[in-house]
């Protein structure tokens, strides 16, 4: 699948699902005060763009360290999208993380809720796809990163005027073009096996 600017930056925004992690933050945030929340907010934001950012440069270096193809990164890109997706379309109360006490850092705000498995393995495969637009791909996950930040920090506003059911509605739907998302991967996955393997 051959992304742009445009479609690389709306799968990391569902990938890292900033509405989706409102519930995650808010219960992690619920000992910090109140005028500290937004400097948490924009740190952790900051640490998961750095480390997606990191395996956009080393992506390739770990491919070939781990001996692995840019065919098997697809497809276990498009079984782990398919997964994210279902929990998003079928949400359970795994969705809300333990509070933390004190100021969280690094886990679990940066690490899974933004740079999880999926985010990463997402950027690494933008990147092995087409190395040469790595500073698109950087573009694309900067308006990521910016936008994930700014509906944290208005997550408590974001709540009180849409409401739980409108947010988990919402949710579902961008879940459901995930789905989608997810399984055109892995049919050009498929693909490009059987296209291997006809030439071999």
């Amino acid at each position: 699948m051959t992304y742009t600017f445009v479609s690389a930056t709306i799968l990391l925004l569902l990938i890292t699902d900033p509405l989706g992690n409102i519930p995650i933050f808010a219960n992690a945030l619920r000992n910090v005060a109140p005028e500290r929340r937004a400097f948490v907010i924009l740190r952790e934001v900051l640490i998961a763009f750095l480390l997606l950012l990191a395996f956009m440069f080393v992506g390739d270096s770990f491919l070939r360290v781990m001996n692995l193809s840019e065919l098997s990164l697809q497809i276990a890109g498009a079984v782990v999208l398919f997964l994210i997706a279902l929990r998003m379309i079928f949400p359970g109360e795994h969705r809300v993380s333990e509070p933390v006490e004190g100021e969280p850092l690094i886990v679990p705000l940066a690490i899974p809720a933004l740079a999880g498995p999926s985010a990463l393995a997402t950027v690494m495969l933008l990147v092995s796809q087409a190395p040469a637009r790595r500073l698109e791909w950087i573009a694309a996950l900067t308006v990521t990163m910016a936008v994930c930040a700014v509906v944290l920090v208005l997550s408590e506003r974001i709540q009180r005027v849409a409401g739980d059911r409108v947010m988990m509605a919402f949710e579902r739907l961008m879940g459901l073009i995930l789905v989608a998302i997810a399984i055109e991967m892995l049919l050009r996955g498929i693909k490009l096996f059987v296209t291997q393997m006809s030439t071999n």
